[in-house]
This record gives structure tokens, sequence and C-alpha cells, in this order.
């Protein structure tokens, strides 16, 4: 089973300052502001959740299942200037960067119960972690 999840991304306090210029840096300016304004240790997003489903000699023996996340990326038009020669970049609508889909593999261990929650982070350059829940359910 293949499931495709989307970050949320989060709102920035800094955003008037870096929206006219660079508005695909809001992302990392909310990471430096949770660097050094000691919230560092909290993740305001939930984890993206997704749900696969193993046949019950699949999870005795253990597999590798795909999961697709998207995750956000600086445009490649326009650099993440959100424009291009003074006009509104097309290919991101304005924004400076793209949210694109990027695969995952996911060992679920043999011997897996039903209704056992894989959680893990997905790192991605320039932004903060993506954390991820999978619940496994185990089909007859």
């Amino acid at each position: 089973m293949v499931t495709t999840l989307r970050a949320q991304l989060e709102p920035d306090c800094f955003a008037d300052e870096i929206a006219i210029d660079f508005p695909s840096m809001g992302h990392l300016v909310a990471r430096v502001r949770r660097a050094f304004l000691a919230d560092a240790g909290t993740e305001p997003n939930e984890p993206l959740t997704a749900q696969v489903s193993l046949s019950s000699d699949e999870a005795q023996r253990g597999t590798v299942v795909p999961v697709e996340v998207l995750v956000r990326a600086v445009c490649d038009q326009c650099g993440g200037r959100g424009e291009v020669w003074a006009e509104p970049c097309d290919s991101c609508e304005g924004n400076g960067h793209l949210i694109v889909p990027r695969w995952l593999t996911v060992a679920v261990p043999r011997g897996v119960a039903d209704g056992t929650c894989l959680n893990f982070r997905v790192n991605t350059p320039h932004d903060a972690a993506v954390r991820i829940q999978v619940r496994v359910a185990i089909t007859a």
C-alpha cells in the first residue's frame, strides 16, 4: 500500500521582513527562531500519519513499504525569490517554494503486531524535520 503525506507549513512571525525579496526563506527563519529563541525542543506540527496494510505473512517476516511524503523545496525557476524579472514566478505562483513528492521506504520489523505505530523523522535540507507516524494494520 502506498500512502501520501503532506507536511503542514508553519506560520512565521518574521514573514513581513522576508516575504518581499525571499519568500522561500520563511521556513529557514522559522528554524532559526526555534533554535535561538529557546523553543528548539518543541515541534508545533502534529506528525503526519499514514496506515500501511500488511498480510499476516508480511508482518511475521518483516517487509519494506514505500511511503510518499510531500515536502517543501525551493523553486528551481526563480531560485526562491518568487519572481522572475519583476514578474511573479509562474512555477511557484510567487511563493518561492513548491511542494514536491519524496519517496521513503519504511522498514517494518518482523513480528510486528496489528496497531503498532512506527514513529520517525524525515530531515530535508534547509527545513525543519517532519515527524511521521505509520500505523500498521494486519489483514487476514
